[in-house]
């Protein structure tokens, strides 16, 4: 039994009188009584709610920044109406702060024998899973004296997609893409490139892409014109170790990776290139592979939708050995890690030439922009302080990234919002070379 502020109030001003003009346990009785009475029928007269019957219905997936809409439908079988304040209780993450409590709470009323459905609108703010956590339910008499409370397990999981922000630079770099295979790119020809037709010799074009047979068999020059390569294989490493975890300004580290596989995985799929993913720290955490055009976008959302960094450091060699598992034939293999000098000399090196002999490697890394900001800081103590440790750690960096570069690495280190752009320019950039 809950007792509600009614109650209180009614006992309130009952006994102020009697304490004023008769205090007696008389007087207490003759207010007391009463409401006693009125409180257990009030009571008996609330709807019952463990014979309730709840059902629910709504989004099963959402991505992050959106909003999701969970209906529960709840059925009074008992011949007393119902009178309620229900809370449809889900981790805090689910909506953001502040806001939990009036997007929690409901009030309803069902007759006997009848449904009501009511809607719970979720704002993660989280990626990952959430699962509803309970319905707990507040029964009223008609009086509002007293009520019934209790709780049902009523299970459903809304899973938190990665939100894709980079989707806004696809555009421009599928017209890329349609350059490459276009007039700009059949005049020339890249290493490794597909024939694509033959066409007249124009003054200017290359002659070593004059195909002299054809032109002995007709009355021009013919040149011979290529493509770029179609059906390639790409290999999509996220690494979920430790230093995964770190943030930049208010994004994680592997919240930016995740937004450039997906803008590389949209991008590859419509240039006819077949695109895999491996997340891996000490143990693989997700794959995606073998997936069609069609679906692999979606597969790659799902997988990395409950994905969270592991405070582990990051097994070099057997991430290696996976990767080259997984890519069994020369494929373009993107590694999205950090540029730290530690892990990079440590763990990464020694084992980047059995990666590099047999696959064209992409690292690409999150730069902090606050530390180009503190190199460029001055004026104070304070502040040249700063700049020595920005330049330091710049410098540290570049030095990484030369020592990858002469092992055959391509390296992209870009700040979180330019990282996706980035990472899709070079593709492009290897896919006009004739690289992959």
């Amino acid at each position: 039994m809950a007792l509600t502020g009614r109650t209180a109030l009614l006992a309130a001003l009952g006994s102020l009188p009697v304490g004023i003009l008769a205090p007696s346990w008389t007087g207490m009785l003759a207010v007391n009584v009463p409401l006693s009475l009125a409180i257990v029928c009030d009571y008996a007269l609330a709807a019952p709610v463990r014979s309730l019957q709840f059902t629910r219905s709504g989004d099963t997936t959402v991505r992050l920044g959106d909003v999701a809409e969970v209906q529960l439908t709840v059925v009074n079988p008992s011949g007393r109406r119902l009178r309620a304040n229900l809370r449809d209780a889900w981790p805090p993450s689910s909506w953001h702060r502040g806001t939990e409590q009036s997007a929690s709470r409901h009030k309803l009323t069902v007759p006997p024998g009848e449904r009501r459905r009511i809607t719970t609108f979720l704002r993660p703010t989280r990626r990952g899973d959430r699962r509803a956590e309970g319905v707990t339910i507040r029964s009223y008499g008609p009086m509002g004296l007293a009520a019934r409370q209790g709780s049902h397990q009523v299970p459903w999981t809304v899973r938190v997609l990665p939100p894709f922000t980079s989707r806004k630079h696809l555009p421009s770099r599928l017209a890329r893409l349609r350059e490459l295979d276009g007039p700009t790119s059949v005049l020339s020809r890249g290493e490794g490139t597909e024939f694509d037709s033959l066409r007249p010799y124009v003054p200017g074009d290359d002659v070593r892409s004059i195909d002299w047979r054809a032109t002995a068999r007709q009355t021009g020059v013919a040149l011979r014109t290529w493509r770029p390569e179609r059906d390639r294989h790409i290999l999509v490493v996220l690494d979920t170790g430790r230093t995964s975890a770190g943030r930049v300004g208010d994004v994680p580290r592997l919240d930016a990776a995740m937004d450039a596989t997906l803008l590389l995985t949209a991008l590859a799929a419509r240039a006819g290139d077949r695109v895999d993913m491996l997340a891996y720290d000490r143990h693989v955490r997700a794959r995606v592979q073998g997936r069609g055009a069609g679906e692999v976008l979606s597969a790659m959302v799902n997988a990395m939708a409950p994905l969270e960094p592991e405070l582990v450091e990051t097994d070099s060699r057997g991430l290696a050995a996976t990767a080259l598992v997984s890519a069994p034939r020369h494929s373009l293999i993107v590694l999205l890690t950090s540029l730290d000098a530690a892990p990079i000399e440590e763990g990464l090196l020694p084992v980047l030439p059995s990666l590099t002999q047999r696959h064209t490697v992409l690292l690409a890394a999150v730069n902090d922009p606050h530390v180009e900001k503190m190199a460029k800081a001055r004026g104070t103590v304070d502040a040249v302080y700063e700049a020595a440790a920005g330049a330091q750690a710049q410098a540290r960096r570049r030095r990484t990234a030369d020592q990858l570069q002469r092992h055959g690495v391509v390296v992209v280190d870009a700040t979180p919002e330019h990282l996706a752009p980035a990472v899709a320019d070079a593709y492009l950039a290897l896919k006009a070379a004739g690289r992959l």
